[in-house]
């Protein structure tokens, strides 16, 4: 069976390696261009990229697979399958028509649940305690193609997206090789989504990040794992802006002012009223600085109770 493998991002690597350890034929990657990356904005090239050059394997970075030098170059590798992970194009219907068999997606969602583009991030921000990996059949709607196989992993409540992340790249590589083995065996298993249950995951911006303290404990809780690495909580203090990246719910049973600061725990970090509670700080870090436990910042800020975290 002839694989072509389309993805960009760190997730999308487990997949591939998965299919190169296991003597599948994969006969090219198609992935993004090199982009600009970080403070530096050093061109770097995608992590699909970098593992398909360590095993010799064509790479194609069309900037849009739209084109017909691009479609020319897929059609002359005569896939019988070709296999998406993450890719971050829109697949238009000369590609989707391409392999013999089909296009097959790997997507981080129990669809038709969190459709779109950040699955992962939504499932913890959402409070979800179920989530996992849908294989399914492309089609030109967004996420919209009928399910092949489905396998759900449950959340631990502590999970940050990126630890949900190594999950779920794990589970989704698993499950794309037992999706080959049924086509494989004749076995075009098809279960058509029900669009009436369908959510929507949306790529995450810079605001989403930002933490409303009328809203209770938990949700502020998710929303700090959901949120990390990328783009990380963040609320105000005097004006400047403060990252937390690591939080714990500490008590349900006070009546605190969101957003007010309420004491200290030795060695751990310090409390926050939020809407219904109070959640304790681990770990934060200040607009221009450095990553650090709660506790050094509090050495270098003077904060006394009945201050105040902020929204704006």
């Amino acid at each position: 069976m002839k694989i072509v493998f389309m993805g960009t991002p760190k997730f999308a690597t487990t997949s591939l390696e998965m299919l190169i350890k296991n003597n599948i034929d994969v006969r090219a990657v198609v992935t993004q261009p090199d982009r600009p990356v970080g403070r530096k904005r050093l061109v770097t090239p995608p992590p699909v990229k970098e593992l398909a050059l360590q095993y010799d394997i064509p790479v194609y970075q069309p900037e849009s697979v739209k084109k017909e030098d691009f479609i020319k170059i897929l059609t002359s590798l005569e896939p019988d399958v070709i296999i998406v992970v993450a890719f971050g194009q829109i697949l238009p219907r000369q590609v989707l028509t391409t392999p013999k068999i089909g296009c097959i997606n790997v997507h981080a969602s129990l669809l038709p649940k969190y459709r779109g583009a950040a699955p992962i991030q939504w499932a913890i921000i959402k409070g979800e305690a179920v989530t996992g990996v849908t294989t399914m059949w492309m089609d030109e709607g967004l996420d919209t193609g009928d399910i092949f196989l489905q396998e759900s992993i449950f959340i631990n409540k502590e999970w940050t997206s990126h630890d949900l992340f190594i999950q779920l790249s794990n589970l989704g590589g698993d499950l794309l090789l037992k999706t080959l083995d049924h086509i494989k065996s004749g076995n075009l298993i098809r279960i058509l989504q029900d669009d009436k249950k369908s959510t929507y995951s949306p790529m995450l911006k810079k605001e989403d990040g930002r933490i409303d303290w009328t809203k209770n404990a938990e949700e502020i809780h998710n929303l700090i794992r959901g949120t990390n690495p990328w783009p990380g909580a963040y609320t105000i203090r005097n004006g400047c802006k403060i990252k937390i990246w690591k939080a714990k719910l500490y008590s349900k049973s006070s009546e605190p002012k969101p957003g007010e600061f309420m004491g200290t725990i030795k060695n751990e970090g310090f409390l926050v009223g939020t809407g219904d509670g109070i959640i304790l700080v681990n770990e934060l870090q200040e607009s221009g600085g450095k990553r650090m436990e709660a506790t050094k910042y509090l050495m270098g800020h003077n904060i006394e109770e009945g201050d105040f975290f902020t929204d704006a």
